[in-house]
């Protein structure tokens, strides 16, 4: 089954302690962090994609530009959506959003490839062995 463009996936999760910039390290402020942001976008992206893919593939995250707009208090709950815009061979593109319950939090793009999981482990367990 080929991926369509606007194929969409949505994550969501809730604002807690320990994911806060303070608990990850990417600041000092109880507010929902960017890399935890950034994690629920790819996660909507990659949950996009099941449908579409054969027992023996996955997709990786390769590329991210976004920016993060405005800061979420613990206690709120914030959510990802990705929206397939471009399909080139095993290469997909994704306009991808975040929000809290107040509005939008970031935007931005994101691209990730299809892969088999067996050879793209066995790949990166070959630099064990350089």
């Amino acid at each position: 089954m080929s991926i369509s463009v606007g194929a969409v996936g949505t994550a969501s999760t809730v604002v807690t302690p320990e994911n806060t910039a303070a608990a990850v390290g990417s600041g000092s402020l109880p507010v929902f962090a960017t890399p935890y942001m950034i994690a629920l976008m790819e996660n909507a992206a990659s949950t996009s994609l099941l449908p579409y893919l054969a027992a023996d593939e996955g997709t990786v995250g390769t590329h991210l530009d976004v920016a993060h707009t405005s800061a979420t208090p613990i206690g709120m709950k914030v959510w990802a959506d990705a929206v397939v815009t471009a399909v080139d061979g095993k290469k997909i593109t994704f306009e991808v959003s975040a929000f809290d319950e107040a509005g939008e939090i970031g935007r931005g793009t994101h691209e990730r490839f299809i892969i088999r999981p067996e050879k793209f482990l066995a790949k990166a367990q070959g630099k064990l062995t350089r």
